[in-house]
């Protein structure tokens, strides 16, 4: 099974569509926290579900149950807390939102999460992958 990964920043929209199109991708699955600022541009989630649709006929769904709360990316965001601390706070909202017994694994099925962050490297979008495919067996993660 390929999950793939994918953030807006950094990308045109045509770029941004051109990814998702090549990959074969069939859903995109939000797990932003905000996904309604002005600031997200063509990711905008309404406007994101529209074009996914319009343009290339792929399904979107928004789970903001699987983003880092609030407070924790405020934190990570003004420098309060460093990336080794935002992990296991992180992983820790992901087992407390029990999120293992509320997904179908095989709806994610070249699915692709997404987020705001250009890279991975320091973004839950791959914390969140990685979560899976170590409860998971098969599921091989690629990054757009």
């Amino acid at each position: 099974m390929k999950i793939f990964t994918i953030g807006f920043t950094k990308k045109t929209a045509e770029q941004f569509m051109n990814l998702l199109e090549d990959n074969h991708v069939r859903m995109i699955i939000d797990i932003r926290l905000n996904n309604s600022s002005q600031l997200a541009g063509f990711a905008k989630g309404i406007d994101l579900k529209y074009f996914l649709k319009t343009i290339a006929g792929i399904d979107y769904k928004y789970y903001p149950n699987f983003a880092p709360s609030r407070e924790l990316l405020k934190d990570y965001q003004n420098g309060k807390i460093g990336w080794s601390e935002y992990v296991p706070q992180y992983l820790s909202i992901l087992k407390g939102n029990d999120i293992l017994h509320t997904i179908d694994i095989d709806k994610f099925e070249n699915a692709c999460l997404l987020c705001s962050e250009s890279l991975p490297d320091q973004c839950h979008r791959r914390l969140f992958a990685e979560y899976l495919q170590s409860h998971f067996q098969g599921i091989e993660i690629i990054h757009l």
